[in-house]
C-alpha cells in the first residue's frame, strides 16, 4: 500500500518484472487521476503506473496544478505561489512513490498532458536527480520554473519526449517550439514529434510515446 502526499491510480508492473520501472502521470486542468490512467493498459509492462489527482478542486472530478488567466495579448499569468506548492508535492511523491516500490531513480520517468506536462517538464529541469526522463505532451515550458532549474550538467544523459498536435486549439504549437528550443540548449537527449490533431492524444501519437518508453528500457546502461 503506497503512501504518497498526492491521491493516485496504480497498475503495478507485470508480475515476474525483476528490474520494473515508475512512470508517473500528471492529468491537465479541469480533469482527474482517472483520465491519463486510460494509458495505463497501453504502458509496457516492465512499468509501474501512477495517475496522481492535482491538489487544487475546481468542481467535481476536476481538479488542476495552479490557477492560470490568459491575458489579452495571449500570455498566461499563473498563481506562482500554487505551482510552486504543486511542484514540490509532484516531487515528493515522486521520490516516496520510487522508494516505495523500490525502483532507482535511473527507472523514473514523469509524464504529463498539457497542465500536466508542464509538471512534468518543470520536474526533469528543477529535480532531475529524482528521474531519469520526461514525457510530455501537449504542453508549454514555465518561464516561471526556469529560475529553479538545476546546473545543465545535471541533465546529461537525461531523455524527454515531447509532441504537440499541429491543429493544437488550446496551447499552440510554438509552445512545443519553445520546448524544442530551450532543450536543444541542454545535454539531454530529446525525442520531438509533431502530429495531425488538436488538443488530444490519438492513436499514433499514443503509439509513438509508448514506443519510446519501450525504448528506455532496451537501452543500456540504466540504473538496476
Amino acid at each position: 500500500m503506497l503512501d504518497l502526499a498526492l491521491s493516485f491510480l496504480h497498475r503495478p508492473a507485470a508480475a515476474g518484472v525483476s528490474h520494473p520501472w515508475l512512470l508517473v502521470l500528471m492529468h491537465g486542468v479541469g480533469s482527474n487521476a482517472q483520465d491519463l490512467f486510460g494509458l495505463a493498459p497501453y504502458v509496457p509492462a516492465p512499468f509501474h503506473v501512477l495517475s496522481l489527482r492535482a491538489p487544487y478542486r475546481m468542481g467535481p472530478d476536476a481538479n488542476a496544478w495552479f490557477a492560470f488567466s490568459v491575458n489579452a495579448d495571449g500570455s498566461r499569468s499563473i498563481d506562482e505561489p500554487q505551482e510552486a506548492a504543486s511542484r514540490a508535492l509532484v516531487a515528493q511523491t515522486v521520490e516516496a512513490a520510487a522508494r516505495q516500490l523500490g525502483v532507482p531513480a535511473g527507472r523514473v520517468v514523469v509524464g504529463g498532458f498539457s497542465q500536466g506536462g508542464i509538471m512534468a517538464l518543470s520536474l526533469l529541469l528543477t529535480r532531475p536527480e529524482l528521474l531519469h526522463a520526461a514525457l510530455v505532451l501537449h504542453s508549454r515550458l514555465l518561464p516561471q520554473a526556469l529560475p529553479h532549474a538545476a546546473p545543465a550538467q545535471a541533465l546529461r544523459g537525461k531523455r524527454l519526449w515531447v509532441s504537440h498536435g499541429l491543429q493544437d486549439n488550446v496551447i499552440p504549437l510554438a509552445s512545443a517550439h519553445a520546448i524544442r528550443d530551450h532543450a536543444a540548449t541542454l545535454p539531454l537527449e530529446m525525442a520531438y514529434r509533431e502530429y495531425p490533431g488538436m488538443h488530444e492524444i490519438r492513436p499514433a501519437e499514443l503509439q509513438g510515446a509508448m514506443e519510446w518508453l519501450q525504448g528506455l528500457v532496451a537501452a543500456p546502461g540504466e540504473a538496476l
